[in-house]
């Protein structure tokens, strides 16, 4: 989620329905989405990165800073730290029908399962030692996949949160180089693959999740230029595009093999977005601010615009 996305001042088929994309409607005793705010204030401070948002609306938010987890009311913005971080960061989410957030570790080279409901941390494991950027996650039927930004592997765990990680070599098209590599990743429209996002190339690939073999996707010469968090909801791709503080919309093939551009989305509050996640007919990026310096009374909020 970042073209250095933090390094900067830094049974389961049921439980995959809101990881899996689909995109619940506003709770009606909300009223229209009139009603919830453009933008939702985050904590002072905090260093959002990831964002995640299930069933109920409700986005979850995790801190650079020190790993806490934030869930906001989408429908009055009010909100609160649900879950205390270890200290080192949280970056890419995603929640499960269970209440199960599954959150990245970063630099830590970590990833862990928070209860949503309890605060409490239901499994942890640890991917690799430094140099490590674990950076995203996305949930499938054969488990949840966490990329990572410095080193060439996919990290899978089960759902059942039982078991040890496997790690898959990225190997084909993609090819790692200096900087920050892999970031962003969501589950190709079929859900038969991955599409990942290299950040320093601007490149979209397209990953085999049994084998780790990498297939360039065909954009028609667009260049994912600071690509971060990916989204994907029946055949469109949401592709955030962090310092140029906008989100490259693409019409893909059921593969996900190719796409073409049909929009972008911007927003005169957006401040550096990280990643994306829907609610609705909205979309929701938390504004990282990278490049600022940032202290406990720094601002930080996330930021709606439509689909």
């Amino acid at each position: 989620m970042l073209t250095r996305r933090a390094l900067i001042t830094s049974s389961a088929a049921a439980a995959l329905t809101a990881a899996t994309l689909s995109v619940p409607a506003a709770a009606s005793a909300h009223g229209s989405h009139r009603a919830f705010p453009e933008v939702v204030p985050l904590p002072d401070g905090f260093q959002p990165e990831g964002i995640a948002i299930g069933k109920a609306p409700f986005a979850y938010f995790g801190s650079l800073a020190n790993g806490d987890i934030y869930r906001a009311n989408l429908a009055t913005g009010r909100g609160s730290v649900i879950s205390t971080g270890p200290g080192t960061p949280s970056v890419g989410l995603k929640v499960d029908d269970r209440g199960r957030l599954f959150v990245s570790g970063g630099a830590a080279g970590n990833g862990r399962v928070v209860d949503t409901h309890t605060g409490d941390v239901l499994a942890s494991w640890q991917f690799a030692s430094a140099p490590t950027f674990v950076n995203d996650v996305v949930l499938t039927p054969e488990g949840a996949f966490f990329t990572d930004s410095q080193q060439p592997f996919l990290y899978k765990v089960p759902l059942s949160l039982r078991g040890e990680p496997v790690r898959i070599p990225l190997t084909g098209d993609l090819v790692y180089g200096t900087g920050f590599n892999v970031n962003g990743i969501a589950r190709t429209p079929d859900g038969r693959g991955l599409l990942v996002v290299q950040s320093n190339t601007g490149g979209l690939f397209r990953v085999a999740p049994d084998t780790g073999v990498t297939e360039a996707v065909d954009l028609g010469g667009y260049v994912l230029t600071n690509g971060d968090g990916l989204l994907t909801i029946d055949r469109t791709l949401y592709v955030v595009q962090n310092r140029l503080n906008q989100v490259a919309v693409f019409a893909l093939d059921k593969s996900g093999r190719s796409g073409r551009l049909t929009g972008t989305r911007t927003s005169p509050d957006f401040d550096v977005p990280t990643t994306v996640a829907a609610y609705g007919n909205r979309l929701y990026l938390p504004n990282a601010r990278f490049g600022i310096t940032v202290t406990p009374e720094t601002p930080f909020s996330a930021v709606a615009v439509k689909r």
